[in-house]
């Protein structure tokens, strides 16, 4: 199993410290203090110097914990802030030639009420391999004659991995549940120079499943589901209950050669091996490559925090 954290060069995030069940980040010109209960041991700089640095906290409300309200709360300011700010992410040289990749990502980040900003740093390996593999793809169609790679994003959130894929060229379909955080999508999309993304606001397993019907199939398709979670119409998402479901009819979407799959899974108690063997049976096998393992940061004391785990799958 494999651990996979951001590169060192990327200057507009940076985990500072760890402890306590908490972490002290720097986005971009911001240092933020959030939950993290992973963080089961002490923090490696005094709680002085973590309110020295600090802008912002944020304090969990009465639902935090709970299921389906694990985040919720409010932001309380420390220092003079705006409420928000952008970063930027700029992918990985060639590692022969080294000439520079032409994955470029300008995200807006905003306090939320869910402990989020509105990026989720950890993915920047999963960015890495979408944008290569879809740029891989998108070789092998120019070369054939055909259109540009089809990359489905299912729990999009604000867009970081539906971008990744069109800055190698895909003719992207993005899907979240939430109107207001497609919106935010959208802006990104704006700010990184990009356009021609598809908006879909839906429930994922009712979208894949009339996909499946209609015999779509893409080239790329992309999953970060929650533990928890509701629809657009109110349908309810509980990942230990339709996980397997969904990748029934995901496999049934994915092409059938020169294509990708990137599962992302942050529930607690889910390991690289259980994610392995869902993907298998869901797929039956029929992939050529599969590999796993965990997203993770080094703190400035080089305390490594593990905050999920993915199963990347080509066929």
């Amino acid at each position: 199993m494999a651990v996979e954290f951001p590169a060192a060069y990327w200057k507009d995030y940076e985990l500072l410290d760890s402890g306590n069940g908490e972490k002290l980040e720097r986005f971009g010109k911001y240092v933020l203090r959030r939950p993290e209960p992973k963080a089961l041991w002490t923090p490696s700089m005094s709680e002085a110097d973590w309110k020295r640095l600090l802008h912002v906290t944020f304090k969990p409300g009465a639902g935090f914990g709970k299921a389906g309200k694990e985040d919720s709360g409010t932001w309380e300011k420390a220092k003079k802030m705006e409420d928000q700010w952008g970063i930027t992410y700029n992918g990985e040289p060639d590692a022969e030639t080294h000439a520079a990749s032409d994955l470029h990502l300008a995200l807006r980040l905003g306090l939320t009420s869910f402990k989020h900003v509105g990026v989720f740093p950890e993915q920047a390996p999963n960015w890495e391999f979408i944008y290569k593999e879809t740029t891989r793809i998108a070789r092998i169609h120019k070369a054939n004659g055909l259109p540009a790679p089809k990359v489905l994003n299912l729990f999009a959130y604000t867009g970081a991995a539906s971008l990744a894929a069109k800055c190698a060229g895909a003719d992207v379909t993005h899907l979240d549940s939430v109107r207001q955080v497609v919106t935010w999508a959208r802006e990104n999309m704006e700010r990184s120079g990009l356009d021609g993304v598809r908006w879909v606001v839906e429930d994922a397993l009712k979208f894949a499943k009339r996909e499946a019907k209609r015999g779509n199939k893409y080239d790329g398709i992309i999953l970060d589901p929650p533990a928890y979670g509701h629809g657009p119409d109110g349908e309810k998402w509980k990942l230990d209950e339709l996980l397997f479901g969904l990748l029934q009819n995901v496999a049934a979407i994915l092409g059938e050669r020169d294509s990708f799959m990137v599962l992302n899974l942050y529930s607690n108690g889910y390991s690289a091996a259980l994610g392995e063997t869902v993907v298998r049976e869901a797929f039956k096998n029929q992939f050529r490559e599969m590999t796993s393992g965990e997203l993770a940061f080094n703190d400035s004391f080089n305390k490594v925090l593990p905050l999920s785990i993915y199963v990347r799958l080509k066929r």
